[in-house]
């Protein structure tokens, strides 16, 4: 099968196109999935690039988020069939630690992701754990669910698992034109809470709102700060989704 994988630490130019070896046959727990579409994220960027402590065996596949068609399943699979639709979940812990029991499966010794541990999903066929493939509807492309994976977990965990969201909140948001960001948004809305955000650019006011957020803050006219202030008649927020950086900390 063929892969974009890379051989050294770099800019985009180390990516390659090749012919690797095809996946092995399914594990009893196991499906073997077709991939259709895989999305870049930030954290492939920074794979490519070279993480300050994580050493990698090279050729490394990148890719975490991805999309596709199961192929075939292992002989224990209960929840899945070939033809199905799926996404593929990049991150999984042991599964057998009080960690993992309790949902806290990202600190778990084991734990480790796609692309970033292990060869990812810049690939054409994959297998992983059945745990791992989450079935998924036809109200989005295939290419459209590829980008769901990463963003919408970490969003969920920032906003649910830390954070206790409840629909009594108001949440402030920031970057609403990110993939956590615009995540984060529809999460906080099916929750019920109040949302503000912040955007960058006016053309991203609409979106924002189509959303569902409830006000949007153009950061570079007005500080977001004195507004959620403003709008919250000086309660300020309950919870704020904060994936800037120092920029944004002092504020």
């Amino acid at each position: 099968m063929k892969a974009v994988l890379f051989h050294q630490h770099g800019g985009p130019d180390v990516l390659q196109y090749e012919d690797v070896s095809d996946p092995p046959e399914p594990k009893p727990n196991e499906v073997l999935v077709k991939l259709h579409a895989a999305a870049l994220n930030h954290l492939d960027i920074w794979v490519r690039m070279g993480m300050p402590g994580v050493i990698l065996p090279f050729p490394h596949i990148p890719g975490s988020d991805a999309a596709g068609v199961v192929l075939a399943c292992g002989s224990k699979v209960q929840n899945l069939k070939a033809g199905d639709r799926v996404v593929v979940s990049p991150g999984m812990g042991c599964g057998i630690c009080q960690l993992c029991k309790k949902g806290w499966d990202s600190l778990c010794n084991g734990y480790h992701l796609l692309g970033l541990q292990i060869d990812g999903t810049y690939c054409e066929k994959i297998v992983v754990p059945e745990q791992r493939v989450v079935k998924v509807s036809e109200k989005l492309s295939l290419e459209e669910w590829s980008s769901v994976s990463l963003v919408f977990l970490t969003a969920w965990h920032m906003l649910m698992t830390h954070g206790e969201l409840s629909e009594k909140d108001t949440v402030l948001v920031h970057a609403a034109g990110s993939g956590i960001g615009s995540s984060a948004i529809q999460i906080a809305r099916l929750k019920g809470a109040r949302v503000i955000t912040t955007v960058g650019s006016p053309e991203k006011i609409k979106k924002a709102q189509a959303l569902g957020a409830d006000e949007v803050i153009l950061y570079k006219e007005k500080n977001f700060s004195q507004e959620v202030m403003r709008l919250t008649e000086d309660k300020g927020a309950d919870l704020i989704f904060e994936h800037i950086g120092p920029e944004t900390w002092e504020k």
